[in-house]
């Protein structure tokens, strides 16, 4: 019996179906399902080239110099500046300051200090806000300047005329989602659309060496809307985060064709739009003035930059007929069950009747696994209602067994400590390497120790207190 022929494929993974669907069963890509046309074989002849071939050797450096622009820790992420040619991709939530952020970016480059760049001519286009409304920001801001052109279009065709008419050294677009094309199906904002736009911005980017910033939109999930290719297309991914309730922000490489993919900015959203913050380590604690039940101090690694984090615990009991609560802001849910669970197996701490809620400071989203030491001391203080040392820092990966792993970077991250006044730190066994020992700076004491219960008994956290 004949079957009918798969006339409809994903974008994203090349599933086929024989009806579209909104979403893809093979990848879960939703609006990614198009129709396809019957596959054409067609010869495909050579032509030849207007630009020959050179060797790798003589390729002329100068035309991919970096531009800095302006703000240092959006340099340090991009990994110096921007190059030249090079096509940026900003996503982030609604509100978090994408759109102030890359004013204040193309009010500097349109000052142009640093005179490395021809031309510091810069075109911003806005698909979301009029040139009024865009004014007032810049205003309040003060990111006025007169090399900075300004353009409310959502047609693509139209902002190509805007390059070609204005010979910008950088382009922002704010936001890929808002532009459309006549030469694409769909609507705004849709796969096919935002395809064509990208693709047609990345080749006048690379075409006229213009480096060109793009904004684009996340889902409820906080991935970047659209499709996958999206993020092939473009030289560089940054994440732009932050919580609405807080001041901080943070901007995070994901991929970078020209540096480190894993370099973190902060930033502060303040009344006079986003302020830089080159050591951030305050922010993410608290003051306190007299040592707190349930508080440790980890340091996290963000790509080359130690960042101080202090993890808070609560433990309450409740009725043994009664269901526990396990609630987590600023840590993994499944990374704070598994630290209870070692925490109750291996240094026989009672929790099993007990609810338990775990926080950060600040906002801070701690990810990195050198944070359960400090988030397993945080627990066991609060269990027992014992406080210690308050200018202690604990770090260490916690496994199953409950040993303490080696974490990456302990020198640096010790270092820090002792900068900003600790003055002890827990670390696992095992970490001095045979030739270089951990620093011991400003009368700071390291302690190691193997097991999450050694490490316990240094700081005199007791079992006694139930």
């Amino acid at each position: 019996m004949a079957t009918k022929q798969d006339s409809y494929q994903c974008t994203e993974c090349g599933w086929t179906t024989a009806r579209w669907v909104g979403r893809c069963g093979e990848c879960q890509a939703w609006g990614s399902v198009a129709e396809r046309g019957a596959p054409k074989v067609k010869q495909i002849d050579a032509v030849a080239p207007t630009t020959a071939a050179v060797p790798i050797g003589q390729v002329d450096l100068a035309t991919a110099d970096r531009q800095l622009t302006g703000i240092g820790e959006l340099d340090r992420v991009l990994g110096g500046g921007l190059v030249p040619g090079a096509v940026v991709l900003l996503a982030g939530e609604p509100g978090v300051g994408k759109s102030t952020l890359l004013l204040d970016v193309a009010a500097k480059w349109a000052r142009n200090p640093s005179g490395k760049n021809s031309s510091s001519t810069t075109l911003y286009v806005s698909g979301e806000e009029s040139a009024a409304q865009v004014r007032l920001r810049a205003e309040r801001t003060g990111c006025v300047a007169d090399d900075l052109l300004l353009a409310a279009e959502t047609d693509l065709e139209t902002i190509l005329g805007h390059i070609e008419a204005a010979n910008p050294s950088l382009l922002v677009v704010d936001s890929v989602q808002t532009i459309g094309t006549a030469t694409a199906d769909g609507s705004l904002g849709g796969v096919s659309q935002v395809r064509e736009v990208t693709g047609a911005l990345v080749r006048v980017a690379k075409r006229r060496g213009m480096a060109v910033v793009i904004v684009g939109h996340v889902t409820k999930e906080g991935s970047i809307a659209g499709p996958r290719l999206l993020e092939h297309l473009v030289d560089v991914v940054l994440s732009f985060e932050g919580d609405r309730h807080s001041g901080f922000r943070m901007v995070r490489a994901t991929k970078n064709r020209f540096g480190p993919a894993d370099e973190v900015g902060c930033f502060e959203m303040a009344e006079s739009g986003i302020v830089e913050v080159p050591d951030p380590s305050g922010i993410f604690t608290s003051q306190h003035a007299e040592p707190v039940p349930g508080t440790c101090v980890t340091v996290t690694m963000e790509g080359s930059r130690p960042m101080v984090s202090e993890m808070q615990a609560l433990v309450v009991p409740v009725d043994p007929e009664s269901p526990t609560r396990r609630v987590t802001h600023g840590v993994e849910s499944g990374r704070v069950a598994m630290v209870q669970a070692v925490l109750q197996r291996r240094a026989r701490f009672p929790l099993s009747h007990r609810d338990l809620y775990v926080s950060t400071v600040g906002g801070a989203r701690v990810s990195d696994p050198a944070a359960d030491l400090a988030l397993a001391i945080a627990i066991a203080s609060a269990a027992v209602d014992q406080n210690f040392p308050r200018k202690v820092v604990a770090l260490g990966e916690v496994g199953l067994a409950g040993d303490l792993r080696r974490v990456p970077g302990l020198e640096r991250r010790v270092g820090e400590a002792a900068r900003l006044g600790f003055d002890l730190a827990v670390v696992p066994s095992g970490n001095r390497d045979q030739h270089t020992k951990l620093p011991r700076m400003h009368g700071l004491k390291v302690v190691e120790a193997a097991t999450v219960a050694e490490a316990l008994n240094a700081l005199g956290l007791s079992r006694t207190r139930q």
